[in-house]
C-alpha cells in the first residue's frame, strides 16, 4: 500500500477504530466505574457471601443502563471469610484492577483490615464488616472510608434498653469470640446496665464453633433471659442444641444470630425470639415488599440483611454518579458526596452523620411463623415488633462521652455483676 493510499484512508481507519469503541454498552462519552468487591464465595461463610454478591448484583441487574450513564465493571474477589486473605485480595483490586472503589468484607476483623489499604487511589465503603471504631476514634486514619451499613454495636443500644422495659433484671450474653460479638455485646451491655439490668455472665465460644455442648451446662439458672450472637453457621446450631438441652429462658439476640440467611433452615425451636437490626424482610411497607417478591423470585430466597445492604450500597453510589453525570468525580469529593447521600432505601431512611456513619431505624423483631406478602404458606419471619427511628451509632449515649471510653471489647465493658 502506497504512502499516499494511507493518508487517504487514514481518517476512515481511524473512524472505524472509534466506532468500535463506542459500542451500544459503552455509548459515547461513557465511562468506566470499576467496583471491587469483597466477599466470602468458598468456606464457611460461602452462604453469606453470595447474599452479599446477590444484593449488589441485584441492583446492577435494575439498572442496566450504569450509574449515571457509567459503565460499571464489577470485580469480585473471593475474601474466604480471612481478613489477611481480604488484604491481599484488596491489593490486587487496587493495584492490578484500578478499581476506583473496593466495597464488602465480612468479619469486623475483616474491615480493621482493610481500612488501612483505602487510599487516594481507591476507597474503601464497607457495606458488612461492621467494626465499630472505623467509624469512631479511628475515623481520622482512614479519610478514605466510609460505612453504608452499621456499626455492630449500633442496634444493641437501644436492644438493651427494650430489655429493661421487658422486666428483664439479669442476662447471660454468649457469643463469638472476636471484634463483632465483643462490639455487639459490649453495646448490649453498656445500655442494657444503664437503665439498671445487669450482665451476670459473659461465655465466648471461637468463631466457627459447631458442638456448644461444653457451654450451654454453664449457664447460669438464675439469669432471667440469653443473650446471643452468633455468625454463619454458628446461628444455626445454637439454638438448636439450647433447645435440645431444655431451656426455658427467653431468648435475644444481635441480628445476625437470626437473619434471613439462616432464618429458613431453622425450626420451630427459634419461635418467640427476639432480636433487632436495621433490616427484616417482614418490614411491612410497599417498597420492602417488592424487594422481598422481586429478589425471592430471581434467587429462590426471601432476602437477608446482606441482600438488602447491598443493594442499597449499590442505590447510594447511584446516587452520587448520577449528580456528576456519571463521571468519577474523584475520591475526595466522591467520599463528601456520598457522606451528604439520604435515601428512602428498602429498609427505610438513610442518611450519613458526621463520622461516616448511617443513621437509620433499628427494629426490634420476633421470630413468627405467618404468613407474608401473599405467599401462600406458614414460614418464618422476623417480625418488626418495635421501630426506633433514626438510631446513631450511639445511640442513648452522647458521643464525647462515648468516644472518651474503649472501643468495645472482651474486657470492656467489665463485667462487674459476673462472679
Amino acid at each position: 500500500m502506497t504512502n499516499s493510499l494511507l493518508r487517504r484512508l487514514s481518517p476512515l481507519l481511524l473512524g472505524g477504530c472509534l466506532a468500535l469503541a463506542m459500542s451500544p454498552s459503552q455509548p459515547a462519552g461513557a465511562e468506566e466505574l470499576r467496583i471491587g468487591y469483597l466477599a466470602p464465595t468458598t468456606g464457611i461463610f460461602a452462604a453469606v457471601g453470595k447474599d452479599m454478591v446477590d444484593g449488589f448484583q441485584m441492583y446492577l441487574d435494575d439498572h442496566k443502563k450504569g450509574f449515571g450513564g457509567a459503565d460499571v465493571k464489577f470485580i469480585v474477589e473471593d475474601e474466604q471469610g480471612k481478613p489477611d486473605t481480604a488484604v491481599t485480595k484488596a491489593k490486587k483490586l487496587v493495584l492490578q484492577d484500578k478499581v476506583h472503589m473496593f466495597v464488602g468484607g465480612l468479619l469486623a476483623s475483616t474491615g480493621y483490615a482493610l481500612a488501612p489499604v483505602s487510599s487516594k487511589d481507591a476507597i474503601y465503603i464497607s457495606s458488612v464488616a461492621a467494626a465499630d471504631d472505623l467509624t469512631q476514634r479511628d475515623l481520622a486514619k482512614f479519610p478514605y472510608f466510609i460505612r453504608t451499613g452499621w456499626s455492630s454495636s449500633q442496634p444493641s443500644h437501644p436492644f438493651g434498653q427494650w430489655a429493661c422495659e421487658q422486666g428483664y433484671k439479669k442476662i447471660v450474653a454468649i457469643g463469638a469470640d472476636y471484634a463483632f460479638g465483643y462490639e455487639v455485646i459490649g453495646g448490649f451491655q453498656r445500655a442494657f446496665e444503664a437503665c439498671g439490668g445487669q450482665i451476670v455472665q459473659k461465655i465466648w465460644p471461637p468463631l466457627g464453633t459447631k458442638d456448644f455442648g461444653p457451654y450451654i451446662p454453664t449457664i447460669k439458672a438464675d439469669a432471667d433471659a440469653i443473650f446471643t450472637l452468633m455468625v454463619g453457621p454458628m446461628s444455626l446450631q445454637f439454638p438448636k442444641q439450647l433447645a435440645a438441652a431444655g431451656n426455658k429462658k427467653p431468648v435475644i439476640g444481635g441480628g445476625t444470630s437470626y437473619d434471613e440467611f439462616v432464618l429458613p433452615a431453622m425450626g420451630d425451636e427459634v419461635i418467640g425470639h427476639v432480636s433487632a437490626l436495621m433490616y427484616s424482610a417482614a418490614i411491612d411497607t410497599p417498597k420492602n415488599a417488592a424487594f422481598v417478591k422481586a429478589y425471592r423470585a430471581k434467587y429462590g430466597k426471601v432476602p437477608s440483611y446482606y441482600s438488602e445492604v447491598n443493594y442499597t450500597t449499590a442505590q447510594m453510589i447511584d446516587e452520587v454518579m448520577t449528580k456528576n453525570k456519571g463521571k468519577y468525580p474523584g475520591s475526595d469529593e466522591f467520599i463528601k458526596q456520598l457522606n451528604a447521600v439520604k435515601i428512602d432505601s428498602i429498609r427505610g431512611p438513610v442518611s450519613i452523620d458526621d463520622m461516616r456513619n448511617p443513621v437509620q431505624n433499628i427494629y426490634i423483631k420476633k421470630v413468627e411463623k405467618k404468613k407474608m406478602f401473599g405467599y401462600d404458606k406458614d414460614e418464618l419471619w422476623n417480625t418488626v415488633i418495635k421501630t426506633y427511628a433514626n438510631v446513631n451509632q450511639f445511640g442513648q449515649f452522647k458521643k464525647d462521652e462515648f468516644l472518651k471510653t474503649p472501643v468495645y471489647s472482651r474486657d470492656f465493658p467489665p463485667c462487674k455483676f459476673c462472679n
